[in-house]
């Protein structure tokens, strides 16, 4: 059993009364009657970079790079680092690319996710495909060729885990779609690593355990948010299926076992005093702002405002403070 700790049966992937088909004939008609190749060239530019998810990749990039100057205990090749974050990019906005691809249907009835390129007509569905498959097979013959193979196959297994895993069997059928499906996320800590010294360690591993524990508080409290889009097409996160006060203690525990996994490169020797210093008080402010989501959640009969955004927001600051301290470290020991 996870930890969330939530039993769920099997919840039904697709919208009721048809809604789903319905959105998949609108994208279609709309995706007919405005063709995209008719579309401004810049518009279709812009359109197939928002396919990649270009701010989703930003995070994706803060993990990668700083772990690269903790394997070389200094500072990596500068050409192995560019080299590196493109492969990144074009694997990770290849995975977000096909996952607009098969979630059309749903982005189509979604508020947050109603402007994605699919959905406007901007792209078509075969564009889409094309599009993802393509930056798929350079982003691994990249990796192969000018990185290393190790670091091309975690991105290719990466890629197929959001793909496959997270986006096609788990996220309409289960809560701990996140939990799982949070996996693909953190591979960019195991490529960061294996792009310097072709080889794994227990410093990777921890910061993959820690990103683990990091994306369930950190996405649940925007599912908080946006419960009600989630809801309506099926999709059965957490927050869905529980009531706020059940997501709050999950968002602690995960908080906690977070933070003090995050404390283990210390005591192994690959970090010092300074990665200790901002992971206490990173970790400490951040399990604050989660008793303090959990005090709200249980008080929310009385009217207090659950303020959920706050957790979400500082995630993305922690994480970026925490991978900064792993950059800087090797050269204050």
């Amino acid at each position: 059993m996870s930890l969330s700790g939530v039993c769920v049966t099997a919840v039904e992937s697709r919208p009721a009364g048809g809604g789903t088909s319905h959105a998949l004939k609108a994208v279609g008609e709309l995706g007919a009657s405005q063709s995209p190749s008719h579309r401004p060239f810049g518009a279709r530019v812009k359109a197939f970079v928002a396919l990649t998810k270009p701010r989703i990749i930003e995070l994706l990039l803060i993990t990668t790079v700083p772990v690269m100057f903790l394997a070389q205990q200094g500072v990596p090749d500068l050409k192995l680092v560019l080299l590196t974050c493109i492969g990144g990019y074009l694997s990770a906005g290849g995975a977000n690319a096909l996952n607009m691809y098969i979630d059309r249907d749903i982005d189509a009835l979604m508020d947050r996710t109603s402007q994605r390129p699919l959905v406007t007509g901007m792209v078509s569905p075969r564009e889409c495909l094309a599009f993802g498959i393509t930056l798929a097979v350079v982003s691994t013959l990249l990796f192969g060729f000018t990185v290393n193979w190790l670091s091309a196959w975690l991105s290719l297994g990466a890629l197929l885990f959001y793909v496959v895993v997270y986006t096609m069997i788990l996220k309409r059928r289960t809560s701990q779609n996140i939990v799982w499906g949070g996996i693909a996320g953190c591979m960019p800590v195991l490529i960061g690593w294996s792009s310097v010294t072709d080889s794994m360690s227990w410093a990777p591993v921890i910061l993959f355990l820690v990103m683990f524990f990091w994306t369930p508080p950190h996405y649940w409290p925007l599912s908080m948010k946006v419960r009600e889009d989630y809801a309506r097409v099926g999709v059965p996160m957490l927050p869905v299926i529980a009531s706020n006060k059940v997501v709050a203690r999950q968002i602690v525990i995960y908080s906690w076992v977070m933070v003090v996994v995050s404390l283990l490169l210390t005591p192994l020797g690959y970090t010092g005093w300074f990665y200790t210093a901002v992971a206490l008080a990173a970790g400490g402010w951040w399990l604050w702002e989660a008793h303090a989501l959990q005090n709200r959640a249980k008080a929310e009969a009385t009217g207090a405002k659950l303020k959920e955004m706050r957790l979400f927001h500082w995630s993305i600051t922690y994480v970026s403070l925490l991978f900064v301290a792993v950059a800087v470290d090797p050269f204050l020991r």
